[in-house]
């Protein structure tokens, strides 16, 4: 499968990854991915004790759940994994 190559500064080629998954096994739902990512891809979501996902403005919140809210802005910049590489999972896009 041939995949997007764009080329850097200096005309080398680049393969751009974009996030396309949460691991929620080792994601700690702490935040601090929503906040690092400038480009609004992240979200924390409010769920309820069942595991559902919740209104915000519900009273019942009893957990959250890191999801992502636009991953259509996703512009690999990696400040996510510059905290932890554990936790999303990066794919180029086909070409």
């Amino acid at each position: 499968m041939s995949v997007l190559t764009g080329l850097t500064k200096s005309g080398s080629a680049w393969k751009p990854k974009f996030m396309t998954n949460i691991d929620q096994d080792v994601c700690l739902n702490c935040s601090r991915f929503a906040q690092i990512c400038d480009r609004d891809v992240l979200n924390l979501q409010p769920m309820n004790k069942f595991g559902e996902f919740i209104d915000e403005d519900d009273d019942k919140i009893k957990l959250q759940a890191m999801t992502i809210a636009n991953p259509e802005n996703c512009a690999d910049c990696q400040a996510c994994v510059s905290i932890w590489d554990k936790f999303p999972t990066y794919v180029p896009l086909p070409a």
